[in-house]
């Protein structure tokens, strides 16, 4: 089992206010969520009316798939004509890389 996250640091276009930014990031979650089946929310930058830090994960069986999936997350967002991607960071995680400890807390 692989795991693979995205985070995207979005510079927003013609944004005023907090509610103008609901409008620009709310569709775009939802786009996200309905192509790609992905777990996606507004991560960072909540209170900043022209950035937006929206963050992805998503749980596959092969890296490839994962990757995938999470550069046409990355594209999307990209070909949207009202924000501007300013950093992406991608992770990918498979299950073997997961610490022993913390699996070891996880009660069965």
């Amino acid at each position: 089992m692989w795991i693979g996250t995205l985070s995207l640091d979005l510079l927003l276009g013609d944004v005023h206010s907090l509610k103008e930014k609901r409008s620009v990031v709310r569709p775009i979650i939802a786009e996200l969520r309905r192509r790609f089946a992905v777990s996606v929310a507004e991560t960072g930058a909540l209170e900043l009316h022209r950035r937006a830090e929206v963050g992805m994960a998503v749980v596959a069986a092969d890296r490839a798939h994962c990757v995938e999936v999470l550069r046409s997350c990355e594209q999307l967002v990209a070909q949207r004509p009202e924000v501007e991607i300013l950093s992406a960071r991608e992770r990918l995680l498979a299950e073997d890389d997961a610490d022993p400890q913390l699996a070891a807390d996880i009660p069965d």
